[in-house]
């Protein structure tokens, strides 16, 4: 008899282990809130089994009936009176369903199939509250969010996914009707269905990914859109302005108006985009205008913005829309000569004239070793340009140079003196130069005649090739082959406009330095000037100077800047000279001159005395 009872009571608890066992780990959870288990949040789908069949009470017959009528009523379809009964069962139903268990325990008579649908029941009564629970969730979440659409839930309770045909089927499964692996796939259906319901949920309450993309993507539109309201200051009555001028200087994002120079300092103005795009103003600009000055307590930015532009070089920002583009003028050949004799004893400026005239538009490059007097010859060039023609726009760019050198050409010279010593890092070598130049075209496109004397080239592409990013093309010296390419940008713009304007460029570039990398720039610069002229360190160190090499140096077509018959005479020099070694040549010609007071009265004693004159 003993054996005959344990044998249902076994069946029993295995019935309820296996009911547990087939709903999912957040309906345990929720029957082991309802059973009071602490701890039930962390704990695995085993041991919540374990310990809710460990705490559930035997209450016999009166469990069955509740659970079994909800099960009944949610086939039947009757909603409302199934929430009524899981309502008002709610705090024991998870109870009765283990109860009705035992108490079917208790019923000997009673068979395998009774057993097995009082647990269906059970099971079945479960759904129904977690489903419950899970609806005043999200009814709570909806009402607890402002923006949540309360009334427009997906899956309202008259039509949710757990429908009747569901639940039979679930019933079916748990009375054996359906075969092994039914349950598997229509519990993975299961899972499908209630990750897309959680998913859904999420997405309304504005919690998944794709919503918190959206929100940051409309914030960042917010921000930008706040930004490009702020880019025009708003200037008030009683806002106090303060006048601001200087070179402007247009990066990838932003601008400045460069007040202390050519490199960036503390009192520089902002100027956003869209006063650059609107008024058509471009890199190298001069510009005059206003910015506001912080009231007190406000918050200090660190550049103040321009609220107000007044002109640009000097005249409206109207007139500078219509004003052409550098790279579209046409480049001629130098015609009109930069002359460089100003005193009879002025010997560096009446070689020059002889030997290597200067044009304007002209490119040229000052060969020079150390200690060979490139710098007295570009001081020279300097004066003579500034006493000979006043209406041109000299400029000095001085690159990685002795600060005493940068002192003496700002006393001997009145041109405007871009100065970037060798104590300061390879950035400010190139941001001067860059900003040198552009200021030099604009200056251009208006009609001007500019002239850059830049000292020296050579160390120009030595700092960019330190500043440069690296391209990973090295060339024999550690050049980078990208390096390369803004100095001779730069060395490149120089030219002779169509219709007015021009700009000339006089470069220094190093040679006999002992360095391959110094080599390896001139031979890139050797072939794109059209005028060189040649110092000598052997007549240096003879401390003969002006110390030209008369035979190496040249200017092509020069005939286009001097007349025929002065042309014949130079023409028979040459031939003069070139019999003659370095020294003598240099040595004679400083002699002929030295006895005349100026090239004109030279070059007819020339004609007279040289063999083979007409």
């Amino acid at each position: 008899m003993t054996e005959t009872q344990a044998s249902p009571a076994a069946a029993g608890e295995g019935s309820t282990t296996a009911a547990l066992s087939a709903m999912k780990l957040s309906e345990l959870k929720a029957v082991a809130a309802k059973l009071g288990i602490k701890g039930a949040g962390s704990m695995r789908k085993g041991d919540l089994v374990e310990v809710i069949s460990a705490h559930r009470p035997e209450t016999g017959e009166q469990a069955d009936e509740a659970p079994r009528q909800a099960a009944h009523r949610r086939v039947n379809g009757d909603g409302g009176g199934a929430r009524k009964t899981v309502a008002r069962t709610r705090r024991g139903s998870d109870a009765h369903a283990d109860q009705e268990v035992a108490g079917h325990e208790a019923e000997a008579p009673a068979g395998p199939l009774e057993e097995k649908l009082s647990t269906a029941d059970a099971v079945a009564a479960r759904l129904e509250a977690a489903e419950q629970l899970s609806g005043e969730r999200r009814t709570r979440e909806n009402a607890a969010e402002p923006g949540a659409p309360g009334g427009h839930d997906r899956t309202p309770r008259g039509t949710d996914p757990d429908t009747a045909d569901e639940i039979g089927a679930r019933l079916d499964r748990l009375s054996g009707k359906s075969s092994e692996t039914e349950p598997a796939r229509t519990n993975g259906g299961d899972q499908r269905r209630n990750r897309d319901r959680n998913r859904r949920d999420d997405e309304e309450s504005g919690g998944s990914r794709r919503s918190r993309r959206r929100r940051n993507r409309d914030r960042s539109n917010r921000r930008r859109g706040g930004m490009n309201e702020l880019e025009d200051p708003v200037v008030r009555e009683d806002d106090v302005l303060l006048d601001v001028s200087g070179i402007l200087d247009v990066l990838d994002n932003y601008a400045f108006v460069r007040t202390s120079g050519y490199l960036p300092g503390p009192n520089d103005a902002y100027v956003s985009l869209s006063m650059v795009r609107k008024n058509g103003l471009r890199k190298g600009d001069v510009i005059t205008g206003a910015i506001r000055q912080p009231r007190e307590g406000e918050r200090r930015e660190k550049y103040n913005p321009l609220v107000r532009l007044d002109t640009v070089n000097g005249t409206t920002p109207e007139n500078m829309r219509q004003r052409p583009e550098f790279a579209k003028l046409t480049p001629l050949y130098p015609q009109e000569r930069l002359r460089m004799e100003t005193t009879p004893t002025n010997m560096t400026g009446r070689i020059i004239d002889l030997m290597s005239p200067i044009g304007k538009g002209q490119r040229g490059l000052v060969v020079s070793p150390p200690k060979a007097g490139k710098t007295m010859v570009m001081q020279n060039i300097a004066n003579a340009i500034t006493v000979n023609n006043p209406e041109v726009h000299l400029m000095v760019v001085l690159v990685d140079e002795r600060p005493e050198e940068v002192t003496d050409f700002q006393r001997t010279t009145t041109a405007e003196v871009i100065a970037s010593t060798f104590d300061r890092p390879a950035e400010d070598h190139t941001t001067i130069a860059e900003l040198a130049i552009e200021r030099a075209k604009r200056l251009v496109e208006l009609g001007r005649d500019v002239v850059i004397l830049l000292d020296g080239i050579t160390r120009l592409g030595r700092a960019y090739n330190l500043a440069a990013p690296a391209s990973g093309r090295i060339l024999s010296g550690g050049v980078d082959s990208a390096a390369l390419y803004p100095p001779k940008k730069f060395f490149g713009a120089a030219r002779n406009i169509e219709n007015g304007g021009s700009l000339t460029i006089l470069a220094t570039a190093l040679v006999e330095t002992g360095s391959k990398m110094d080599e390896v720039i001139f031979e890139e610069f050797k072939g794109t000037g059209n005028m060189e002229l040649r110092l000598s360190r052997q007549l240096a160190d003879k401390r003969i100077f002006p110390a030209i090499n008369v035979d190496a140096s040249s200017t092509r077509r020069e005939e286009l800047l001097m007349s025929a018959q002065e042309r014949d005479i130079i023409w028979k020099l040459r031939r003069v000279l070139s019999g003659l070694d370095e020294q003598k040549a240099t040595e004679t010609l400083l002699g002929r001159l030295r006895k005349t007071r100026n090239n004109s009265e030279f070059l007819v004693v020339i004609s007279r005395t040289t063999p083979g004159s007409d």
